[in-house]
């Protein structure tokens, strides 16, 4: 690892002086590219900062021109309190609840409204006033109240002669136990425990959910998704990715759900917009919720995700996709089931490709090993140390071996709940039967009280949105296929008494899919209260097969528990010893909680005597039409174009108007919708991707091929007056 950092440091000597004649600091400190960390240098495995940590960060020398407790500080109105989780992010920009995020978050929601004769997801959508503002199903929006470090009551339950699944169990209860505690001081708020170093530090989050969201405008599909799945991780992008929605309460201010009498909210603080936007060599930051990153875990992780997961992934998903694609080519009913599904499968499909490039590209495998041996070496140096840690790296190797050699099994259990929608209910029924009846603290999350209700409607919203029986049935089939084909060591008991030598497997799977009622919302409702043996006296084939596998996957699920227990205590273990190593304290990898990141609106080279300018615009818009999916611009857009009618939403440097720009930031998934603010701390954007060569974030960061990608906020105000007719809405924003 260290010849791999020298490497990098003598490649950008050159380009290291030129930025040192140019004052740009910041620029010259990004270009060290750091996996595991470098004091005094923007560090490379620490840009998705915890809010408890940025006072570390000395964001006015970077740039920051507003006063930094202003972005969190519970006595003020901090910007803290203005973005929202809502599956990935979004921010409120008015005092009457407004909100921005990306067109693709809102995607799904957009496609539950929407009727072939009210095609929301293809025209798009505008409510002229707030009662013809219509739900935003499954969507909700929550804030981020407050957070403490809860590790030392979480780990005050581990006992030195536990195995590792009663370790995790015991761990699962506290962090149950301080919910419901926190639940309970606070009425109406909704806690969490975030694990942020696993097996050393947890975190405890209370936020307010906001359940009542309703969608006030969608921009054209031709706008919101420009460049489709060919433009997606790619720059130029020229997507105009971003929808508005509005939150509501009930009218005594408290979260409620859905009713015509609730009220909008007002939020404790929201973003001003700049319709100015940036140029650039700005200061911007992002405050959002990315999901995960895998920065200190061991090669050998690396190698399992690399060799096997990640290649299986992607080519699973893309074979949803083209039965999907197919599926949906005649009928534009049956497109729009799949739109949303497509929509997310490709992401990560496309996401999983450009990981395994970016990994073979860096050679990132070979460098995480190298710097394990200088690890192992330090290790064996010292007694003390070796007896320590020095069984830590090789069961890591151990456990994610195991994982490889398990895996065509779990990947035939793990699919046939998350892509086969009704074998999906039948197994949410069948788990519920039986975590019912056991008391609120000890079911699975998804069965307690306080998550149930949604559970259950998730099943009525999914059949509503997404479900067609032929899709359903060929997925159920495919994985049949790979199930018979599994060696003999691995096979699925259940599914074995199906899978009989010399059985049709198609004529299995349609007498199944013929006989089942998990298509039937009323007939699942009236089997929720039952108890497990009633189950069983129910002639349903596919409630019988999720009984059957109930077993399998109950010790997969206590296998994955001890597992857990093992990485978790070997992996604190590492972080301590890395840190000793490396004589610094790193922050956690993104889980989720709310991040801040920073950088500035500059371009890159992707490659070889090529340059990427910050700015796409609507000329590009112009350049990539062809009239047919998915460059079919609407020629009202067009004609805008043609006639320069750019007005007050112009880029002066650029003489045109901006569609989407490039920066610096730190992200990963989740933080699609994030806010790009400038340093007075307005709106400027709003993040919605990344380049090809920055999928490979969720492993590491480097300040040469990292780039986030953004809808320009003049596009989108743009977009709204002269496009959508919006002018309410900008009025709203204060955009007069």
């Amino acid at each position: 690892m260290g010849e791999f950092i020298f490497w990098i440091i003598e490649k950008q000597e050159v380009r290291m002086k030129k930025l040192f004649k140019a004052k740009n600091i910041l620029a010259v400190f990004s270009l060290v590219l750091i996996f595991w960390g470098v004091s005094l240098s923007v560090r490379a495995d620490e840009g998705m900062w915890p809010l408890s940590e940025i006072q570390k960060l000395n964001l006015r020398e970077k740039g920051l021109r507003m006063d930094p407790s202003l972005i969190y500080d519970p006595a003020k109105q901090s910007l803290l309190y203005a973005v929202v989780q809502l599956g990935a992010t979004g921010s409120f920009i008015s005092e009457e609840g407004l909100l921005i995020t990306n067109h693709h978050v809102a995607f799904g929601s957009v496609q539950a409204a929407s009727t072939p004769e009210k095609d929301y997801l293809k025209h798009g959508f505008l409510a002229r006033t707030r009662t013809e503002e219509i739900p935003a199903a499954g969507q909700t929006a929550r804030i981020t109240e407050s957070f403490k470090d809860v590790s030392t009551e979480v780990l005050s339950v581990v006992k030195t002669k536990m195995s590792p699944a009663e370790r995790t169990k015991a761990i699962e209860r506290k962090i149950k136990q301080l919910v419901a505690a926190a639940e309970k001081a606070n009425p109406g708020k909704r806690a969490e425990v975030a694990e942020m170093f696993p097996g050393k530090s947890y975190w405890l989050f209370l936020y307010t959910d906001l359940r009542d969201i309703r969608l006030v405008y969608v921009p054209p599909l031709a706008v919101g998704n420009f460049g489709g799945e060919d433009d997606n991780w790619m720059w130029p992008r020229q997507t105009g990715d971003f929808t508005l929605m509005r939150a509501y309460v009930g009218p005594d201010g408290k979260p409620a759900e859905y009713s015509p009498d609730n009220v909008p909210f007002h939020p404790k603080t929201y973003l001003r917009i700049n319709p100015a936007g940036v140029k650039e060599g700005d200061f911007v930051f992002l405050l959002g919720y990315p999901g995960r990153t895998y920065r200190h875990l061991p090669a050998s992780y690396i190698a399992f995700e690399q060799n096997v997961r990640m290649p299986a992934v992607a080519n699973w998903y893309e074979w949803q996709i083209n039965l999907m694609e197919e599926m949906g080519k005649t009928s534009r009913e049956v497109a729009l089931k799949h739109d949303a599904r497509i929509k997310g499968l490709a992401n990560t499909m496309k996401n999983y490709r450009g990981k395994l490039a970016g990994l073979q590209r860096l050679n990132y495998l070979a460098q995480k090993e190298q710097e394990e041996q200088d690890l192992k070496a330090f290790i064996q140096a010292d007694p003390k140390r070796q007896a320590a840690y020095g069984e830590v790296l090789p069961s890591l190797e151990r456990i994610y071996k195991e994982m490889e050699l398990d895996y065509p099994r779990s990947f035939v259990l793990d699919n046939l709940r998350r892509s086969v929608i009704l074998f999906q209910n039948a197994m949410t029924v069948v788990e519920a039967t039986h975590e019912r009846q056991k008391p609120d603290l000890e079911r699975g999350a998804a069965y307690m009280d306080r998550n149930f209700n949604r559970t259950r409607q998730r099943i009525g919203l999914t059949l509503r949105a997404s479900f067609y029986l032929p899709t359903d049935l060929a997925i159920f089939k495919e994985l049949l296929k790979k199930a018979e084909a599994l060696p003999d060591h691995q096979k699925i008991e259940g599914l074995s008494q199906l899978i009989v030598s010399g059985n049709n497997l198609d004529e299995i799977a349609n007498n199944i899919f013929q006989k089942t009622r998990m298509q039937d919302v009323e007939f699942i409702n009236t089997l929720w209260d039952r108890k497990p043996a009633d189950l069983k006296q129910i002639d349903d084939p596919l409630l019988k097969l999720a009984l059957a596998l109930y077993p399998e996957y109950l010790k997969m699920e206590e296998a994955n528990r001890a597992r857990k227990g093992q990485l978790d205590e070997l992996q604190a273990k590492l972080v301590d010893i890395r840190q000793e190593f490396l004589g610094q304290q790193f922050i956690p990898d993104a889980n989720g909680t709310l991040r801040l990141t920073y950088g500035r609106v500059e371009g890159y080279e992707p490659r070889d005597a090529v340059f990427y300018k910050p700015f796409s615009t609507v000329q590009g818009v112009v350049e990539k039409t062809t009239g047919r999916e998915p460059y079919d611009t609407p020629p009202a857009l067009l004609e805008l174009v043609k006639q320069k009618k750019f007005g007050r939403f112009i880029n002066p440097e650029l003489k045109t108007v901006s569609v989407c720009l490039l920066y610096s930031t730190d992200t990963t998934g989740g933080n699609s919708g994030s806010p790009i603010i400038n340093a007075d701390g307005e709106l400027v954007g709003v993040n919605f991707d990344r380049t090809w060569e920055a999928t490979i974030n969720d492993f590491t960061w480097s300040h040469d091929f990292s780039r986030s990608i953004g809808v320009d906020i003049r596009y989108a105000l743009w977009i709204l007056q002269e496009l959508g007719g919006a002018s309410h809405l900008l009025k709203e924003m204060g955009i007069e």
